[in-house]
């Protein structure tokens, strides 16, 4: 079932009013991240049918609105229905946990949702793994690289186009920040 026009504009405007001026670790406008991640979905689905496209491309469009902003899962659900506020739901980290534990249950609750759940949040990461702000430590890059194995390991059999991605950006991510020095005399 392909997507329809009408929902993403509703849902990318939902996204737009509920993000604001909020902005990526890059400086860029947020919406940015949350188009990129819905592109990467749409691409998937494009080579993977079958898909239930509405609820991929909605719950791309609002993956962060419930964690990043100040918008419940009620007022998704008012909008959108109870499929996408549960999608929405299982992508958001719980903030009681400690961020050990958050993403790991998260995992859990995707894993328990349709698979095209599962292909926004690889596609999440995917996103993510462009290369890191200059103010990201060695150790936040390897920290997020290793939570970026974690969600290739726990998600990567829901989409074999997403994952491949995944593991190309993993292959590919810094070991440090751009223009860090190795800390080696020369």
């Amino acid at each position: 079932m392909a997507f329809s026009p009408d929902r993403y504009l509703d849902a990318l405007t939902f996204a737009a009013h509920a993000h604001g001026e909020q902005k990526t670790p890059m400086g860029l406008p947020y919406l940015v991240h949350v188009t990129s991640v819905t592109m990467e979905v749409i691409a998937a689905l494009r080579t993977e049918p079958g898909r239930d496209e509405d609820l991929a491309v909605t719950c791309a469009l609002l993956h962060d609105v419930a964690e990043d902003t100040t918008t419940t899962l009620r007022e998704i659900e008012l909008a959108f229905g109870g499929r996408v506020a549960s999608g929405v739901s299982a992508l958001t980290k719980n903030p009681k946990l400690p961020k050990p534990h958050a993403m790991a249950d998260s995992l859990r609750r995707i894993l328990e949702q349709p698979p095209e759940i599962a292909m926004v949040k690889l596609a999440d990461r995917v996103t993510n793994l462009a290369p890191p702000p200059q103010a990201w430590s060695t150790e936040k890059i390897a920290t997020y690289r290793e939570e970026a194995r974690a969600i290739l390991s726990a998600l990567g059999g829901e989409s074999p186009v997403l994952a491949a991605r995944l593991q190309a950006r993993i292959d590919t991510y810094p070991a440090a920040p751009a223009g860090a020095r190795s800390g080696k005399m020369v």
